[in-house]
């Protein structure tokens, strides 16, 4: 389904924890019925690049919100400086993104015309959160585009990010898609065979795609790491995936 009459702008979303956090919401106007998404976005920020994303998911037929997870380290900051003074405080801790999350899947939810259905996708350190939500939260389906970070080792876990996500996934409560570059340092391709490892071990329905001559952010149409035949074919797959999970 797709609409070419859209609502979209920036919203104050309360979280998990009952904090007030920004955020940027996107809807189509017309639809009776219609799948949500919560869109992560990556370690750069809360940018024009993530808000245009939700806004093609509504004007593919899907509401989506945008939660600005730095918000409460530099509130009305450019999204890079939102994203250093995240950085600074050590990361967003793992339990207030599950908060967070939790509160922009409630807010989809609630909208007049949502079909009750929430999908969530994330990209960079926005895949990472997203596994992390998908084994926390109940939400119906997930996109890990490129996600870093969810194979950790020990001396790489912190107080903010105490357990290794890859070892959350016997918690999956959904069905996972996940697209990736075959020349990408974070994840590797050594760590994309080890999440679909644990995929396996624990009967999970997922789908993983790893895309030739596609690096890290390869969905990015503003750097040069951007390929289009990757991020066309990766498209296609969201579309039919979400289709499947969400309806639209």
């Amino acid at each position: 389904m797709s609409s070419d009459k859209i609502e979209a702008g920036t919203i104050t979303l309360v979280s998990g924890q009952g904090d007030e956090i920004e955020a940027y919401h996107a809807r189509p106007v017309d639809a009776e019925s219609y799948g949500s998404v919560v869109v992560i976005h990556h370690m750069p920020g809360y940018d024009s690049s993530t808000k245009e994303i939700a806004r093609r998911f509504a004007a593919h037929g899907y509401g989506a919100v945008v939660p600005n997870l730095f918000h409460r380290y530099a509130p009305g900051a450019s999204a890079g400086d939102g994203a250093a003074a995240a950085r600074a405080a050590g990361g967003v801790p793992d339990a207030q993104c599950i908060e967070d999350v939790s509160g922009a899947v409630a807010f989809l939810k609630a909208q007049p015309s949502a079909n009750g259905k929430v999908g969530v996708i994330g990209y960079c350190s926005g895949g990472r959160q997203t596994y992390l939500s998908a084994c926390n939260l109940d939400v119906d389906a997930a996109v890990v585009c490129y996600g870093g970070g969810v194979v950790a080792t020990p001396d790489q876990l912190t107080p903010e990010r105490p357990v290794a996500v890859i070892d959350m996934t016997k918690d999956l409560r959904c069905p996972m898609l996940g697209l990736f570059g075959v020349n990408d340092a974070n994840p590797s391709p050594e760590h994309t065979a080890r999440m679909e490892e644990e995929l396996k071990a624990h009967q999970k329905t997922y789908e993983f795609h790893t895309y030739d001559d596609a690096g890290h952010a390869f969905f990015w149409v503003e750097r040069p790491s951007y390929n289009a035949e990757a991020s066309r074919q990766g498209w296609h797959e969201i579309w039919e995936f979400y289709g499947e999970y969400l309806g639209g």
